[in-house]
């Protein structure tokens, strides 16, 4: 039996062909824990196929979600018309025309709100610590707010120190040419909604697979 393997995909934003290449490329096994960073929704053309295939995903392999921004702001666009607004003008329009209307909430399946809802904040191994955006080196994981852990971009803040309980932390959000190996941080958002890549990494062994938008394998 192959060893169990821990590996996570950066943010995914709509990209519903680049997912199911890039899950197709991995050869997920019922044993692999999968750690999605995040951000599934927005700016990509096809959020509901996301979320349709990471729901299936639940019973094929030890699936496990973490919740970002937009994934918040979908979430908090049933409160009231200006979080709605505010979704719509972050990219929710993009979200909504997938499931067939800019302007119907209503049109999307309890399921894929429950699946957001479901979602975790932060999730940590023995020696990595995935959260979706950022992290600060002297707070514990557990005390970190909410806009840190979705929101803070590197772009704005980069930690210099490991964090206070010695892991490494796998983060999204913020897009890179390629993958950012910090040694203390590694951010595996490569921008696929606006024609970078769609990357996965093998925690362990440092792997990396990474998918365009349209479903083509990046050679090695």
């Amino acid at each position: 039996m192959l060893e169990p393997r821990i590996i996570s995909i950066g943010d995914i934003h709509g990209c519903s062909i680049a997912l199911a290449a890039l899950i197709e490329a991995i050869d997920l096994q019922p044993q692999d824990t999968l750690v999605t960073l995040g951000d599934y929704v927005d700016r990509g053309i096809d959020s509901k196929g996301v979320l349709e295939q990471l729901i299936a995903l639940k019973s094929k392999c030890n699936l496990v979600p973490i919740l970002g921004n937009h994934d918040e702001m979908m979430l908090h666009s049933r409160d009231g018309r200006s979080d709605f607004q505010f979704w719509l003008d972050c990219g929710g329009d993009s979200c909504l025309d997938s499931y067939g209307s800019t302007s119907k909430l209503n049109l999307i399946p309890p399921s894929h709100f429950r699946f957001l809802e479901s979602c975790l904040s932060y999730y940590e191994t023995e020696k990595h610590a995935f959260v979706h955006a950022n992290y600060k080196p002297e707070i514990p994981l557990d005390q970190l707010d909410d806009h840190t852990l979705r929101w803070l971009s590197l772009r704005d803040y980069v930690p210099s120190n490991r964090h206070c309980s010695g892991k490494t932390f796998v983060v999204g959000h913020t897009p890179q040419p390629e993958v950012l190996d910090l040694g203390h941080l590694i951010c595996i958002d490569s921008g696929c909604c606006s024609g970078g890549w769609l990357t996965a990494m093998d925690i362990n062994t440092k792997q990396v697979w990474q998918v365009n938008e349209k479903g083509q394998l990046r050679a090695a």
